[in-house]
């Protein structure tokens, strides 16, 4: 793995990226530094907010996005993670205007679904408003057939909503409840598992106690897609 250099393109939010960083460390299997995946931090809270682009007509973020892929590329990585969902909107622009591979991920969060055992059918998906309005999960898992179900508009704006701004403005332990909440109710209307669609949502469920039914942390499983392009021997 010492020849692989990943890049990691964040700050969509700070947290979320740091958490990432933590994970791929903890889930890396390593008995010493060296045996660790070379990696570098893009982190740039300045890029311009994803669902306000989508949805209110905010400042595209492309441009941001592309200056740190370029960062990346010129600090020698091979691969980028990007650990914000809503800023896949933007993937395909991304992977034209650079050599590397970007990891996917819906892709990691369908892996993860399979490690898991949950099988075809009805499953969940939270995330921010843009991140469902743009269908990146219901697209992304039909193929695989997984039915997404997804809050609803009240429920996005009485619980998931707040709770990721909570997340942003460092108030994790606030946010659990809102968002266990927003979990319970997909699995009552017949959800087999969750997937936690933005990054800052699994700081906030992991606030708290354990859900009775199966989540995928995109944070997690972008880790664990990020380890496996790391080990892969053709992948450099």
């Amino acid at each position: 793995m010492a020849e692989k250099v990943l890049g990691v393109l964040g700050g969509m939010g700070p947290l979320a990226s740091a958490q990432f960083m933590v994970r791929l460390t903890l889930l890396t299997p390593a008995e010493r530094d060296q045996e660790h995946i070379p990696t570098v931090l893009w982190s740039d809270p300045r890029v311009p907010d994803r669902t306000a682009a989508r949805l209110g007509g905010g400042e595209d973020p492309l441009p941001a996005l592309l200056r740190g892929l370029r960062g990346l590329e010129a600090a020698g990585c091979g691969a980028v993670a990007i650990p914000c969902n809503t800023a896949h909107g933007w993937f395909a622009p991304m992977q034209t205007a650079t050599r590397l591979p970007i990891l996917h991920i819906v892709e990691a969060a369908a892996a993860d679904l399979r490690r898991q055992g949950v099988a075809p059918g009805p499953i969940g998906v939270m995330g921010t408003a843009a991140t469902l309005a743009m269908g990146l999960y219901q697209e992304g898992l039909a193929g695989a057939g997984w039915d997404c179900l997804v809050p609803t508009s009240v429920e996005m704006a009485r619980l998931v909503t707040p709770a990721i701004a909570e997340v942003k403005a460092n108030r994790v332990t606030e946010a659990y409840a809102p968002l266990a909440e927003a979990a319970r109710a997909l699995a009552a209307r017949g959800a087999r598992a969750v997937v936690l669609g933005c990054t800052e949502i699994p700081l906030g469920i992991a606030a708290g106690p354990a859900l009775p039914f199966p989540v995928v942390d995109t944070i997690d499983a972008l880790a664990r897609a990020a380890i496996g392009w790391a080990r892969a021997p053709d992948s450099i």
